[in-house]
């Protein structure tokens, strides 16, 4: 059996019981790799449930405090997504030719500079890759500067030489939601505070995520880049969508399980975020759904947390 079966399981518990459960499933399943789809979401969820009680048993800090750290890191992977392809051109030194990210290229280093653009010191999706790093290893003291330049490169833009235009007109969310750019200072500004409220608050209380969770950014970045796939193309949408989707299941799941309210934060944070550019822009809303369904499914999910909470502990009360 293929131990990425037991990758949502806490590393305490897969290093105690990991072999156990690989035998048992391989019993069940002889001559298979992998069990079948309803097993496989049987052990996604199980693992979610474990990690979520595990860090409400931490008494390290407050549940807010981890809630916001948690909110800070999905607006930091949402800045992202759009500039996947672009970090990783600049940095291998690929010249993307007719698949630049809405706009003509110029060359991504300072001494590159084209017709109409102007030359620019470093790509833009550096700056929420950075954050994000910071993010993960619980040091909001060094997201703060990328996210502050993130705030002052959408304020100023058209008018800065520090990003050139190049990289800032691509859409930061293109799936159900309208479009987010650099300019948009809700994404930015919103991550600006909460990175702001994690340095203020101690950032050594902070929970410390592995490296290995940027491993899947990189991959990201890799595919994007090695097939020139942006954010605004169909397969592009999808994939994030569904990452959405999961990443809300197990919000869900979490709060299901521990009956805390931590994991209201980032999905609230998400869904202001979303609404706002589908509100301020309706014109720029993919016609894919109508605007009150897409609402609706940015909304709905706070109060099912919400009920999902409420639920677990009336059943933890004693009768």
């Amino acid at each position: 059996m293929n131990r990425l079966l037991l990758a949502a399981h806490p590393a305490a518990y897969r290093s105690r019981h990991g072999d156990e459960l690989l035998a048992c499933l391989a019993e069940s399943y002889p001559g298979r790799s992998w069990p079948p789809p309803r097993e496989v979401a049987a052990l996604a969820r199980a693992g979610v449930q474990l990690r979520a009680r595990a860090a409400v048993e931490d008494t390290a800090r407050p549940g807010w405090l981890d809630g916001v750290h948690m909110a800070a890191l999905v607006l930091a992977a949402l800045a992202l997504v759009p500039y996947l392809q672009d970090v990783w051109h600049w940095a291998l030194r690929i010249d993307p030719g007719t698949h630049a990210i809405g706009f003509d290229f110029a060359g991504w280093y300072p001494w590159a500079e084209g017709p109409g653009t102007a030359t620019r010191l470093l790509p833009y999706g550096l700056l929420p890759l950075i954050a994000l790093a910071a993010l993960l290893r619980g040091r909001p003291w060094l997201a703060l500067p990328a996210v502050g330049a993130m705030l002052y490169a959408g304020a100023t833009l058209g008018s800065s030489q520090l990003f050139g235009e190049e990289g800032m007109r691509g859409p930061g969310y293109y799936g159900l939601g309208a479009p987010l750019t650099a300019g948009d200072l809700v994404l930015s500004g919103t991550l600006f505070a909460a990175c702001a409220v994690l340095a203020l608050c101690r950032g050594g209380r902070l929970r410390r995520y592995s490296p290995r969770w940027l491993v899947p950014v990189v991959l990201a970045m890799a595919v994007a880049g090695q097939l020139h796939i942006t954010s605004v193309g169909p397969l592009f949408q999808r994939g994030q969508f569904v990452l959405e989707v999961a990443a809300l299941l197990a919000a869900w799941a979490a709060t299901a399980a521990t009956g805390d309210h931590r994991w209201l934060i980032p999905v609230a944070a998400f869904a202001f975020v979303r609404t706002q550019a589908v509100v301020v822009h309706p014109d720029w809303l993919v016609q894919s759904l109508p605007g009150l369904v897409v609402l609706l499914l940015l909304i709905m999910p706070l109060p099912a947390l919400a009920i999902a909470a409420r639920r677990r502990q009336e059943r933890a009360l004693p009768g």
